[in-house]
């Protein structure tokens, strides 16, 4: 082989090994909402990953977290406790994590077509419950799904598991922005959920959905699950976990969720409004990067949470109404009217004015 040759082959091969991770935040390094949570039912702590629930409200809680525990060459992982042990587990009752991944970031694997390429699932776990955890993906353009297992064999110790799913030749992947794949690790399933056989790719069915789990994350307070390093790759064979920096997963996350009043500091900068009439503000607010979808507006409000400085006057009130007409994929329109009093024309800066205030913009998937 000429040096030419040799030079292209070693250009290729690391190219191949730069974004070929299709999780968003699988070192669980950004966590825009908070470090924790009692929430056990939304996003609440580590972006791009959600704890959810079915049938559980008569007694399980728990947290989610942020954790400082991690293997080796990490510095975060996502942590899920138990609180309130389920003492019995009900055929309907599951809870488990879930990671959503655009259908439009999915079209290299050729699902439908008789190319559809194999996938590796890998990713660092650890919990005092040792035992057989299921693990599913499921495509809701095709409405199919495919459901694998792993174990955990050492109590509180981390493990590295990979787990390889074969391409879809009958699937469907839209090329949009909606939900093109979702990746479900399960913590505990009632029997509606794991009766049928699902390693295979085929039609959703609730009861293949958990197909061979046998443990039960709620059992106890003692329990408790964590996760990082998560690499969802082409191929059957797992790499390294690809590192990416702080700031490049920050800009992946913020395409789903940008909290610009984060909840800890008690003066944050909104950006500029002015007073349509004396009783009504508005103004934009630009986007860091383009949205997914034309956001909506999430807050913690309260008695003077928020204010406007204009015209040498600060006017404090409580949170926004909503947002206006020409919010889009890259910009937020905010107006308030309740509790506003100022002079009609007059521009000032929106700022936050209490440290529990909170404003974010959310197009999750």
């Amino acid at each position: 082989m000429s040096k030419a040759a040799e030079l292209a082959a070693l250009i290729s091969s690391q190219s191949a090994l730069s974004n070929r991770n299709m999780i968003i935040n699988g070192a669980m390094q950004v966590a825009q909402r908070g470090t924790s949570s009692t929430t056990l039912t939304t996003y609440a702590t580590v972006d791009r990953f959600l704890n959810a629930l079915s049938g559980t409200t008569d007694q399980l809680a728990g947290t989610q977290a942020q954790s400082t525990t991690a293997p080796d060459g990490f510095s975060n992982s996502y942590k899920i406790d138990c609180t309130t042990a389920e003492t019995t587990i009900d055929a309907d009752e599951f809870w488990r994590v879930r990671h959503y991944i655009e259908a439009q970031n999915l079209q290299h694997l050729k699902y439908g077509t008789s190319a559809a390429q194999s996938v590796t699932l890998s990713f660092y776990v650890r919990s005092n419950v040792t035992g057989t955890y299921a693990c599913n993906i499921y495509q809701p353009d095709g409405v199919r799904q495919i459901t694998k297992t792993y174990a955990i064999s050492a109590a509180d110790t981390w493990e590295y598991k990979t787990i390889t799913f074969p391409g879809d030749t009958s699937g469907t992947v839209n090329n949009d922005n909606g939900s093109g794949l979702e990746i479900s690790w399960f913590l505990m399933a009632g029997s509606t959920w794991t009766g049928t056989d699902s390693t295979s790719w085929g039609a959703y069915a609730n009861d293949g959905l958990a197909n061979g789990h046998a443990v039960n994350m709620a059992s106890s307070t003692s329990n408790e699950w964590y996760i990082t390093g998560v690499q969802l790759e082409v191929g059957e064979q797992a790499t390294p976990f690809e590192h990416r920096s702080y700031g490049d997963e920050l800009q992946r996350c913020l395409r789903y969720y940008y909290a610009i009043v984060d909840g800890t500091t008690a003066i944050m900068s909104v950006g500029n409004a002015n007073y349509y009439n004396n009783t009504y503000i508005n103004g934009i607010v630009p986007l860091p990067v383009l949205m997914r979808a034309k956001p909506t507006i999430e807050q913690t409000t309260g008695t003077n949470y928020f204010k406007i400085i204009a015209g040498g006057a600060s006017d404090t009130f409580n949170g926004f109404d909503g947002l206006g007409n020409t919010t889009s994929l890259h910009q937020a329109e905010l107006y308030a009217s309740s509790n506003i009093s100022g002079t009609q024309g007059h521009g000032g800066m929106i700022s936050s004015d209490n440290g529990s205030a909170r404003l974010a913009f959310t197009a999750e998937l």
